[in-house]
């Protein structure tokens, strides 16, 4: 996130569902990036810090190819479906997620693969979905490359959590997670140099890493005018 990333940018702040939907579909589309699989394509945030660790971790580590579901469910005040992961597993303990995980060779396409992982943790059934289109790719310092899929989540389905992966399942208003006033900017050490990431403290949820920078790349791309 460079200072031009993060100085305020002329946006609309709050959208209706339909308007939303709509610039949505028009801005997404379902082609897979190069860089989902190739470790010789690094995707950049425009954080020098960031880039410089996922370009260490691409040449240290194998690529974890992974996809996410960012649901929004469409009610009067829309919302956005997230988890807090279980505090036993190996990868994000107890983090603020969205639904999803690592892409298996039996899933079709990382859209399939986040469909089966929503239904997989928290019992999303697919005919509740509607997917939109992919976000931009998002990788994290553990290897992983995000795929996110936004899907438009029609009311009245029934969760059920699976307690071994995820602890809850919660809804955040729309308009909380993309008004720019509430997107923070921290900071951490890696191997000597300052990356920034995003946080959008939500209530007594922390929304914070990739959770919170996808959160942030749909803002910009669907809402900055």
């Amino acid at each position: 996130m460079t200072d031009s990333i993060l100085a305020a940018h002329p946006a609309v702040t709050k959208l209706r569902s339909d308007e939303f939907f709509h610039r949505a579909q028009q801005r997404l589309n379902f082609n897979v990036p190069a860089a989902l699989t190739d470790p010789n394509i690094v995707p950049t945030s425009g954080d020098e810090g960031t880039d410089r660790m996922w370009k260490i971790i691409a040449e240290e580590n194998p690529v974890r190819p992974a996809a996410v579901l960012i649901p929004i469910v469409e009610r009067d005040e829309p919302t956005v479906l997230l988890t807090q992961r279980s505090p036993h597993l190996s990868s994000h303990a107890g983090q603020i997620s969205f639904p999803g995980g690592k892409i298996d060779p039996t899933d079709r396409s990382p859209l399939d693969a986040a469909l089966r992982e929503a239904h997989e943790e928290v019992g999303l059934e697919r005919t509740f979905i509607e997917p939109i289109g992919y976000l931009d790719l998002y990788a994290t310092g553990l290897g992983f490359r995000i795929l996110p899929t936004l899907a438009r989540v029609k009311p009245g389905f029934e969760l059920h959590v699976n307690a071994g992966e995820v602890d809850d399942a919660f809804e955040v208003p729309l308009s909380f997670l993309m008004n720019p006033e509430n997107h923070q900017i921290h900071s951490r050490e890696f191997r000597g140099m300052e990356r920034s990431f995003y946080a959008m403290p939500f209530a007594e949820r922390y929304i914070w890493g990739a959770t919170a920078g996808i959160l942030r790349v749909l803002y910009e791309r669907i809402y900055l005018s």
